[in-house]
């Protein structure tokens, strides 16, 4: 009976292919009901001497059994194991994948160089919402009721007193009311604003733009034109040049547009600057009384000068971008090649 028993669970314990199923046939033999536990149950009845015997054969079934079970449990372990490893293994010689990195999209490494440049000159970079009253944007800024920016065709609206922001100028008047009527004050507002241009090649009805504002005491053109040189130099390189035309600008008086030398021709004259040498970048002036003294200060005692730049119109000059759509369609072909800019 017990030699029987003893090849039966030999048998059994040898075809086993899992942990999991060896386990359950540990149970199914040592457990409180498992097939060498029964074996004892009777033992009472028995004599000495077969108690004896009995208990001697089932305690040599059990070490066995329990041998054999050990045997195969390292088996299988071994074999999981070797499983795994064939499993994920990795082929040294196969070629490596290819992870694709992210870079800075053109116009926000042109608007950090700009926010760069200007902080170190002692500017601080501020920013404001993106939607406006018409008190901030229009009037504030000196820009009267028969403006043709107040036209809806030029501005988008949400109601009569509401509307995108068409320039970011209207953080130079909410600047100006929080400092007042005490200075200096030297800011830059960065941030989108919105017209209604025709989508072509070098207008968006959403643009970038890059304020800036000075107000203290005793400041002059000569200042504005000094701030703007060392800016062109910095971003255009050592040898561009500025120049000054007079212009119109509401909320700024004398106002002027501001031109940089060509960076295809150096000043000689090309297809890209029409034979004139010069490019022109931005609009500029000194801050015009009333802005001055709608916004809390005292136009006989501060003077300023503001300047206004889309970001976009930058980052075309300086890396010879002729289709101002390509900063906003997402082509893979045409971000990739500013990866290696910093």
């Amino acid at each position: 009976m017990i030699s029987e028993l003893k090849q039966e669970l030999t048998n059994m314990i040898n075809d086993v292919n899992s942990l999991n199923d060896l386990q359950n046939i540990k149970v199914s033999i040592f457990g409180k009901k498992g097939r060498i536990t029964l074996l004892t149950k009777d033992m009472k009845d028995k004599t000495i001497e077969e108690r004896r015997q009995i208990g001697q054969e089932v305690h040599q079934l059990k070490e066995y059994i329990e041998i054999i079970i050990k045997q195969k449990e390292l088996f299988l372990i071994e074999k999981k194991i070797n499983d795994d490893i064939n499993n994920e293994a990795i082929d040294i010689y196969l070629p490596g994948m290819e992870f694709n990195s992210g870079t800075l999209h053109p116009l926000t490494i042109t608007r950090n160089e700009i926010e760069s440049f200007f902080n170190s000159l002692g500017f601080a970079v501020i920013e404001g919402n993106e939607i406006e009253s018409d008190e901030y944007n229009f009037e504030k800024m000196n820009i009267p009721k028969d403006h043709p920016a107040r036209d809806m065709q030029d501005t988008f609206y949400f109601s009569v007193e509401e509307l995108l922001r068409t320039h970011t100028s209207p953080m130079q008047a909410r600047t100006m009311e929080a400092n007042a009527p005490d200075g200096p004050i030297r800011v830059i507002v960065p941030g989108k604003t919105y017209r209604r241009d025709e989508d072509d090649l070098t207008h968006s009805h959403q643009f970038m733009q890059i304020e800036g504002l000075v107000i203290d005491k005793n400041i002059s053109l000569a200042d504005l034109k000094g701030t703007l040189e060392l800016f062109a130099k910095n971003i255009f390189g050592s040898n561009t040049k500025i120049r000054f035309r007079p212009s119109y600008f509401p909320f700024t008086e004398p106002s002027v547009e501001v031109d940089v030398t060509c960076h295809v021709c150096h000043g000689q004259g090309c297809s890209v600057c029409k034979q004139t040498g010069w490019i022109e970048i931005l609009g500029a002036g000194q801050v015009h009384p009333n802005v001055i003294d709608n916004c809390g200060y005292d136009s006989n005692v501060y003077q300023g000068f503001a300047f206004g730049m889309g970001v976009e119109r930058v980052a075309m000059i300086k890396y010879g971008i002729d289709d101002i759509r390509l900063f906003y369609n997402n082509n893979l072909n045409f971000l990739k090649q500013f990866d290696k800019i910093k």
